[in-house]
């Protein structure tokens, strides 16, 4: 018995929920097509958990729609929505084996004891857990307790797929890899996905699109080298990756778009995209600087290396520029001694500008 991937799309229309007085999430619009794998990011507080469970149905909107594919879900229980979850927290029941676990949400089915005891086997095989049959949870590890709960999950065969933080309990190696598998799993089936994190990296390795959230609203939606390299605003660019943000001011723009940007007492003329004047931040990822002894042709800035860490693959360094503090990270060729005077010369393709707040 063949586990297929069923999938539709989800559509929120001005969603809102408030506890109380408070809006978690505060009149959203967004539509998440069948088959993607969408990725709710953001800090804690910013409205993604309760996001996902009014998806779920464990929370109902104050106002507003939920639509999964063209149904109307709103005011649906959870059992009616066609929808599964993977939680954090696994969620499995200890005294159920392996076998029991994942085949206990088929029990309602229309199918033979046989048949579902079959699915639950291709379920375990799809998370590479073939022959953990008879295991109880207490005799798996973490990360092949997550695998379980996926496998329970998959079993249903949901239009969608939910996945609530499912690997902060996991080491950084498993978590690596359990995320690989995940996304393996997810685009096997085609299933329409949503997954709810606040560790940037996991959404940038699995996501089709991130919708980054702040504040119960949306901050922006994209790919993720949509967001990487272009921010909206300094919240995005400082919560997606790693980044600099250095003040300066736009001092002039021409008719080609270009602006010159006053940073310190150095005058850089860089892509201009909606930045129209005033106050801004230059966005600098640590690895689009290059630091050198000596000035070369191009866009650059001096600076002073006050700090200098060796990984073995790289040096991390931070940097005095501008009168601001800046990290960057290097190649081990390039070594610098506390102290020394360099020049930042900037890759502009990993350069961005955005407003900052108050400065338009």
């Amino acid at each position: 018995m063949k586990i297929e991937g069923r999938s539709a799309a989800v559509r929120l229309q001005a969603v809102t929920k408030k506890f109380g007085a408070v809006a978690a999430v505060d009149s959203i619009d967004l539509t998440i097509e069948a088959g993607t794998l969408v990725t709710l990011l953001g800090p804690s507080g910013c409205g993604k958990t309760t996001t996902l469970r009014m998806i779920a149905g464990l929370e109902m909107p104050t106002s507003g729609h939920v639509l999964i594919g063209d149904k109307d879900v709103t005011l649906l229980p959870p059992n009616e929505r066609d929808v599964s979850m993977v939680f954090q927290s696994y969620a499995l029941f200890p005294h159920m084996t392996v076998m029991e676990n994942v085949s206990y949400g088929l029990r309602e089915s229309s199918l033979s004891r046989e048949a579902q005891r079959a699915k639950a086997r291709e379920g375990l095989e799809l998370v590479g857990l073939s022959g953990f049959d008879d295991r109880l949870p207490s005799e798996l590890s973490g990360g092949q307790q997550q695998r379980v709960a996926v496998a329970r999950a998959l079993v249903l065969e949901p239009q969608v797929l939910l996945f609530d933080e499912p690997l902060s309990n996991l080491d950084a190696r498993l978590r690596r890899k359990m995320r690989e598998d995940i996304r393996e799993i997810q685009l096997k089936l085609g299933l329409t996905s949503v997954y709810v994190t606040h560790d940037q990296e996991e959404a940038l390795a699995v996501s089709d699109k991130i919708i980054v959230m702040n504040k119960g609203r949306i901050a922006q939606e994209g790919t993720p080298a949509d967001l990487y390299e272009r921010p909206a605003d300094a919240f995005v660019a400082d919560f997606i990756g790693s980044a600099n943000l250095v003040a300066g001011e736009v001092l002039a723009r021409d008719n080609k778009g270009s602006v010159t940007v006053g940073v310190g007492k150095t005058k850089l003329t860089l892509p201009g995209g909606k930045i129209d004047g005033g106050k801004v931040f230059l966005v600098l990822r640590p690895s689009g600087v290059a630091l050198d002894s000596k000035k070369s042709k191009g866009d650059w800035l001096p600076a002073s290396i006050q700090r200098a860490t060796y990984l073995g693959s790289h040096w991390e360094y931070t940097i005095e520029a501008a009168g601001q503090s800046i990290f960057v990270t290097q190649p081990v060729g390039k070594r610098f001694k506390v102290g020394a005077q360099v020049f930042m010369h900037l890759d502009l393709s990993q350069l961005a500008l955005v407003q900052r707040e108050g400065g338009g």
